[in-house]
């Protein structure tokens, strides 16, 4: 009788010691997931400076200011517009067969600490797509112009296409593959940028009629080192953008992860270093460091289901691309970006979303052409391109002439070559050394 109560009690000892040993493993997963999220979010906030440096850097000195207030307002504006609107269209219940969620709005399940850590996480990507757009339609915009612009993307245009994707919609539902949005995040900025540098027009002074002809003139910006350490920062930032899009602390995809993001970034700075230094005759500092930047975003849908080799091929590709792109859009459409920022979000936003059907490589998840999945992938890839982008590009369109038609879009003439940190903000980034110029 009594080693029939002691082991009742050895029994009820180990099973109580189970109990909250799987509680306890329960909790620490639970925990190391909230600092993750919250780790990597705050990564990616911080390449809203990344951002800000390399379109200061990338310009000119007179304007510095209008573009550190575009990068900062972009993101606390954009940020209310989400809290209050965008979260619901994106992560609300589906509606209309997954073109839309809907509900949540203002305020989300706001007792439920989860909702804290997602919120935050998602809306540094939603100030991403939205800072994006500055750089193409820098030295020439009205700031009040601006704000409206960022409210609707982050409120509207954001939200919905990424609802299809990461909400749970129908592109989800057919297998569509953007492990860290190449597409959600970089090609809807780079779809709205394009739009937006097509309605303000060029800067005075870069396409000048001469003999007959239209000559394109370079409108250098003014601080390289400044442009330098924002990719570097962006880089930084990047480890919370890809890694941090496992959604968990305690992943086995954060190695790899982060593996196949450093290798793509490297080969598009050689790519864009070596085809530069060919077509221009030097290696030139500009491109190679938007090779980087072309390269992280190639590598954002696919960093979790490509293998490094496979890494690199795409980085050498992505430099490759951000170089001829960069040319065509200046020099044969003469779109006047100046700071690339087309041809780095939404070019590559696009190839780097394609990828994943030519050398996906992960079973149930995404297998591309080159492994032996057939062009199935790479069909549900393009679909999502070509959808996202229409709706990007269309409502970025409409957004941008109702704004031109209503309140205006672009400054005057003699505002532009006086610079917009006087006119717009009567600052100058740098007082007793501003040279102002009749460009």
């Amino acid at each position: 009788m009594k080693k029939q109560m002691l082991f009742l009690a050895v029994l009820f000892f180990l099973v109580t010691v189970a109990g909250f040993a799987e509680e306890s493993i329960e909790s620490i997963t639970a925990a190391m997931d909230m600092i993750w999220l919250v780790l990597t979010g705050a990564l990616v906030f911080f390449m809203q400076a990344g951002f800000a440096l390399v379109e200061t850097g990338l310009t000119r000195a007179k304007n510095a200011t209008n573009i550190i207030m575009k990068n900062l307002m972009d993101f606390c504006l954009g940020s209310i517009a989400f809290w209050m609107i965008g979260w619901g269209f994106m992560y609300g219940a589906d509606k209309l067969g997954g073109l839309i969620g809907f509900s949540d709005f203002f305020k989300g399940p706001m007792g439920d600490p989860t909702f804290y850590r997602d919120w935050f996480f998602q809306v540094v990507f939603a100030a991403t797509a939205a800072t994006i757009v500055s750089g193409a339609m820098a030295e020439r915009t009205q700031f009040k112009s601006y704000l409206i612009y960022t409210v609707f993307i982050s409120a509207l245009i954001y939200p919905v296409s990424g609802h299809w994707i990461w909400g749970g919609g129908w592109l989800s539902e057919l297998g569509f593959h953007d492990f860290a949005g190449s597409t959600v995040v970089h090609s809807v900025g780079g779809w709205a940028a394009l739009m937006g540098a097509i309605v303000l027009g060029p800067r005075t002074g870069k396409y000048v009629k001469a003999e007959g002809k239209v000559v394109v003139k370079a409108l250098p910006g003014h601080n390289i080192p400044l442009a330098a350490l924002g990719v570097f920062i962006l880089w930084f930032g990047w480890y919370g953008f890809n890694p941090g899009s496992t959604l968990s602390g305690i992943s086995t995809d954060i190695a790899r992860v982060a593996v196949t993001t450093t290798l793509a970034a490297s080969a598009g700075a050689v790519a864009a270093m070596i085809v530069s230094w060919f077509w221009f005759k030097k290696p030139d500092a500009s491109m190679t460091m938007n090779g980087v930047l072309a390269g992280l975003v190639a590598i954002t849908a696919p960093c979790a289901v490509v293998s490094p080799g496979a890494a690199v091929v795409i980085g050498l590709l992505a430099g490759l691309l951000v170089v001829l792109s960069v040319e065509f859009i200046d020099k044969v459409l003469k779109i006047d970006d100046p700071v690339g920022a087309v041809s780095v979000h939404m070019v590559n936003g696009v190839f780097g979303t394609l990828a994943v059907g030519i050398w996906g490589n992960v079973d149930g998840v995404a297998v591309g052409v080159l492994h032996g999945g057939g062009f199935h992938q790479l069909g549900v890839q393009a679909l999502g391109v070509l959808t996202v982008g229409l709706w990007a590009s269309v409502l970025s369109l409409l957004l941008f002439l109702a704004i031109k038609a209503v309140v205006g879009l672009r400054v005057t003439e003699k505002e532009e070559l006086m610079g917009l940190d006087i006119t717009e903000h009567k600052a100058e980034a740098y007082s007793g050394f501003q040279i102002f110029s009749n460009m």
